[in-house]
Order: C-alpha cells, then structure tokens, then sequence
C-alpha cells in the first residue's frame, strides 16, 4: 500500500475480532515469539509476520475503508498462509490462542467476501457432497470393500469407527483405513462404522475460518451421532479428533460422546494385553508428531508406546520432535490450497529424517503422510518410506 494513502480504523473489526476469540486477541502484547518460532521462517526470505497480523487486526486497520480486513495484498495472502500449528502457541508468554484469532480473521474475511480462491468451492463440495473432496456421497463406504465392517449397533459394538472424509475418499488415506480395520479385528474389538450414513465433522469449514458453517455441520453431525446411539469413537484423523473434542457443542461432545484418537485407543489395547506382536518387526523408525495430535491436543506418549511395545523396532527422534516437532504443512486448510516448490515444510522434514538413517518415517495423520510422501516423490527419494501407525502395526501383525 503506498505510503501516502491513510489507514482507516475500523472499531467493528476489532470488537468483532474480541466477540469470535472471546478476548484471546487482546492478550497479545506484541513481544514477536510466535514470528520468531514460524516455521514459514525456514522456507522463506522473509518471515510470515503472526505479530503484525495480530497487531494490525488489534488496531482495525482497513485498507481506505473499502473492506479489506486487513491493509495490503500481502497482509491478505498471509492470513491464509498460517497452518495453524500452534508452534507459536507453544510458546506465547501469554497463553494467546493463536490458531483462533487465525480462525477468526478468516471469519471476518468470509463475512466480508475477502477469501482465497477455491475456498468457497470447498465449502459448496461439503454443503452438497457431504465431503471436501468433492466425490459423491455413494462412494462414501468404497475403502471398506472386501473388509467385511458391519453397521454399527450400540448394542453389539464398544465403540464407533469414525473414519473420515479423508481416508474414505483419499486413494492413499484409505490404505490406514484399511490397516485400522485389520487391526481392530485382529485384537477382537468389536466395533462398527456408520458407512454412507457417516457424516463429515467440519474441520475443512472450520480450518478455512467459515465458523457459522462449521457451527451448522457440528450440530448436524452431533444429533446423527445421538441418533445412532454413538457414545465412543475412534478417530483415524488428528483433526477430526481435535474438532470433536475441542470445538463441538459441550452438550454433545463429552456427555452424548467422547472421541479418542486411534494411536490413544491402540496404546489402551496394548497397556490391556488384547494386542500383541508374537514376530518382531526389523526396522529402524522415526516418527513425525501431527500438530493436532501432539500440540493442540498434547497426545505424545500414545503412538510412541505403540511403536515400542512392537519387537524388533528401534525407535529414533528426529532433530525436532515432541513439542517442537515441525509441521508438515496440510493444517489450517493449507491442504486446499497450493504451497510453491521450495516453500514447503514437508521438504525439511525428510531431510531431518534422512538425517536419522531411519527404514520408516511414521506418522498418524493422512494430512501427513500425503505431504511427506509428496516430498520424498519430489526429491526422487524411495527411503524412508512414509507409513501411517495403523499401517506399521498391522504389517506387524501380519508377521
């Protein structure tokens, strides 16, 4: 924006900006932790400013009052950039929820009709498909062909396999399903999945910053889920698992249901003695945190147990790990969107798995695994290979 053009403060900004985050963007006090900590600093030249963002949307700045939310292209385009992965919140002095005052200037900027392009075709795809991925609701079901998954009955079932938009219509994605499925049934759990009738959770609406939208989706899903009689899930998503448990009405998530991530459900198996590895597996594995799982949500120990309780692994950290642990780059809807050559996180994740001379590089997110094996595809690399947890324990078993 020039120089000589004024800024404009626009009050309705920032006290719409105080009622979606409840506060939480007051809070900030501009020391610059969550700049510094970004990991858009280690792919590009200049930093992505979170503290500029927040700053300007504290102040209400609004581009020659013509509607911008914030002033200047490139303050636009850098409210879509954030992954959402909470690095900065890990590290924030002040506790701020960084993730959600992202979420709600991306509401502010659907209220004003200033979003990406190819954002509203994803809403349209959920609103009509039931999906993000634009496939038909028909389809739904397909991964599970050959599996022999009964409906889920309440009366006969533990618990309700959620699978997930993602790993029902994603090629790659429906290999975990697949895997989970086998696993399931090799520690005799009984279990059933909802099959077409399985609704989407909403995390691509909320992701992408459209709150009245998700707001609508959760309800929707949350009243099948009571329908259904549904009191426990499991989760093959860290999102999934994140929106039921964190952004859900309380009237539902925890009293009508209480979702677990699959790796938390799996290291209850194991902790139980129903899953067991008679045949060791030889292979050297590292393991890639999902943000969802580890920092919103603070699930290390699960996936971990469950790697070490298989025989014949040897079990290594990566340079960053745990809270540190670096994105891969599909969080905050940056899925739905395309990352330049170069700019991606993923690429320097393989490298500091690279670094560990590891067999396999697992993870437990198919957000994951399609960004990192996107990179090693890239770079021509065939070692490590990129597995999902599910994936790594059902081979085990089938030892």
């Amino acid at each position: 924006m020039p120089q000589d053009e004024p800024y404009v403060i626009d009050d309705v900004l920032w006290e719409r900006l105080i009622e979606l985050t409840d506060g939480e963007a007051g809070l900030c006090y501009q020391c610059g932790v969550c700049t510094a900590v970004c990991p858009w600093g280690e792919v590009r030249q200049e930093y992505l400013s979170v503290r500029t963002l927040i700053r300007q949307a504290q102040l209400g700045l609004c581009e020659n009052g013509e509607g911008a939310i914030l002033p200047g292209e490139k303050e636009h385009l850098n409210l879509w950039l954030c992954t959402t992965c909470a690095q900065c919140q890990a590290y924030c002095p002040r506790g701020v929820d960084i993730s959600r005052v992202v979420r709600a200037l991306r509401s502010i900027a659907w209220e004003r009709r200033k979003v990406e392009k190819g954002l509203p075709s994803l809403l349209w795809s959920i609103q009509w498909n039931g999906n993000p991925w634009s496939q038909p609701p028909s389809q739904r079901s397909a991964w599970s062909k050959g599996l022999d998954v009964p409906a889920f009955d309440p009366d006969q079932h533990e618990i309700l396999l959620y699978v997930g938009c993602t790993s029902s219509y994603d090629r790659r994605a429906q290999k975990i399903a697949r895997a989970l499925t086998r696993v399931l049934q090799a520690a005799g759990v009984s279990f059933g999945y909802l099959g077409e009738d399985e609704p989407c959770c909403g995390e691509a609406a909320l992701s992408v910053g459209h709150q009245d939208f998700f707001q609508e989706i959760a309800h929707q899903t949350a009243q099948r889920f009571s329908q259904r009689g549904v009191s426990q899930l499991i989760t093959i998503s860290p999102h999934c698992y994140d929106v039921f448990r964190n952004h859900y009405p309380e009237e539902f998530c925890g009293e009508v249901f209480f979702p677990h991530h699959y790796t938390q459900y799996l290291a209850h198996l194991v902790n139980e003695g129903r899953l067991n590895f008679p045949v060791p597996l030889e292979a050297r594995v590292t393991f890639q945190d999902p943000c969802y799982l580890g920092r919103h949500n603070g699930e290390y120990a699960a996936p971990r147990r469950v790697l070490e309780s298989i025989p014949g692994i040897e079990f290594v950290e990566m340079q960053s790990h745990g809270v540190d642990g670096l994105c891969c780059g599909g969080g905050g809807g940056r899925m739905w969107l395309e990352t330049e050559t170069g700019e991606r996180f993923a690429d320097l994740r393989v490298q500091q798995a690279l670094a560990t001379e590891a067999d396999i590089l697992a993870t437990a997110c198919p957000f994951c695994v399609a960004c990192l094996e996107d990179s090693l595809k890239a770079r021509g690399i065939r070692s490590p290979r990129v597995l999902d947890l599910a994936e790594i324990v059902a081979s085990a078993l089938q030892r």
